[in-house]
């Protein structure tokens, strides 16, 4: 329910960017949108520090319950807040409030929930259950496309983008405060209770003495991350505003990718526990750098449902490489005493920079007349990725979890 809340911004974006931005093309709305989710990311690294200090300092439990209490906070805001027509500035004002309340949470939920999911986790079934991490995070995506594709097929597109548009955000935020419930109920892992009150003091300086740690995380995130928002969430406005789908169509075709997509993860995650993690990540820099550029010529260019379907899943299958173990090995670089924050605040500063910025970079570049640099741009932030893959150990033989 946390991600879902996170991810109907974007599945709703084109319906309610009229309402907060009235002026304007389509794409210049849509850019307004998207800055507005760009700054949800800047809270990530923020959300990340504090609630993963929080987490190292008091346990995983209850940042886990934190952080859904401000999502749906968060979501309520955007659901009740009236357009400019009625209040003016103070719409689109209240809207980036949310969303940073929003970025705080989710930066807290990413290096949290990868801490708890490894850390419960036998040795042999790590990338497993952590694998599901991103599963939950697809389902969440998912969530809000099939509420957005049930409003589509029973409202007209008029009162949708009036009113309907709202639907989504109450009811994220009524099911946040039952995933609050339900988090009441989970076990604290084995390893925080292992670590000592000592052990849980002068994190900022634990976490300085792993330098090499925290810029892989940093370095690894980058590809993935932008690839990830690029073919999971900016895909549906492209096929809109570039290859020019209706809403509905392009709509349809992400919920049965992301929804294929998903099943992916614990496939790859299980397979890294024999393989190991560095081969699939080396596998999807390798291939996302090859074929960044050859999969979105060829999306921005057809009409027919069929190809475009194989293309994005094809280059979802490639990420899963990435996002199916991007949980496992960012907690097995780190020791217990520092592992959520060591986690959460380099992925979220990488997840705000690279991530959060995809989107709008996308639609910029298309805006000034060379939509192609986007292409190249996701191609050279997966190069750069792929050099520390190369570089990095295989963190299933060299894992700080292990060794503890």
């Amino acid at each position: 329910m946390e991600w879902y809340d996170w991810f109907v911004y974007a599945a709703f974006g084109l319906y309610f960017a009229p309402v907060f931005f009235p002026s304007g093309s389509q794409t210049v709305q849509l850019l307004n949108t998207a800055a507005v989710f760009a700054v949800g990311f800047l809270m990530r690294p923020f959300g990340g520090w504090l609630m993963g200090w929080y987490a190292d300092l008091y346990g995983r439990k209850p940042a886990l319950m934190v952080s859904v209490v401000m999502m749906s906070a968060g979501s309520l805001i955007i659901g009740i807040t009236p357009g400019y027509a009625s209040i003016g500035v103070l719409a689109p004002v209240l809207l980036v409030t949310a969303r940073l309340l929003q970025g705080l949470s989710v930066g807290g939920e990413y290096g949290t929930s990868a801490t708890y999911l490894s850390e419960m986790a036998t040795p042999e079934t790590r990338g497993y259950y952590s694998s599901f991490q991103y599963t939950t995070i697809i389902l969440g995506q998912l969530l809000a496309l099939a509420v957005l594709i049930i409003l589509q097929q029973t409202m007209s597109e008029a009162s949708l983008q009036s009113w309907g548009w709202r639907i989504p955000f109450i009811i994220g935020a009524a099911g946040a405060l039952v995933a609050f419930y339900l988090r009441r109920g989970i076990e604290e892992t084995a390893s925080f209770v292992a670590t000592t009150t000592k052990g849980r003091k002068n994190l900022t300086r634990q976490l300085l003495q792993h330098p090499r740690a925290f810029l892989t995380v940093v370095g690894l995130t980058m590809g993935g991350t932008v690839c990830y928002y690029t073919f999971t969430t900016y895909i549906q406005k492209f096929l809109v505003n570039t290859a020019g789908w209706t809403r509905t169509d392009a709509t349809l075709l992400s919920a049965l990718t992301l929804f294929l997509y998903m099943f992916l993860q614990p496939i790859f995650g299980a397979l890294s526990d024999r393989v190991g993690r560095r081969p699939l990540l080396i596998a999807f820099g390798a291939l996302g750098s090859l074929m960044t550029v050859p999969f979105m010529t060829i999306l921005s260019g057809t009409a027919d449902f069929w190809t475009a379907f194989i293309v994005v899943m094809l280059a979802l299958t490639v990420v899963t490489c990435y996002s199916s173990i991007g949980a496992v090995v960012k907690a097995e670089l780190f020791p217990t005493e520092i592992r959520a924050v060591g986690v959460g605040l380099p992925h979220g500063i990488a997840a705000s920079v690279f991530g959060g910025t995809a989107e709008y970079l996308a639609l910029w570049f298309k805006q000034i007349g060379h939509e192609t640099w986007f292409f190249w741009y996701v191609t050279v932030c997966v190069g750069l990725s792929l050099i520390v893959y190369i570089k990095m150990p295989d963190t299933k033989t060299h894992s700080a979890i292990r060794e503890a």
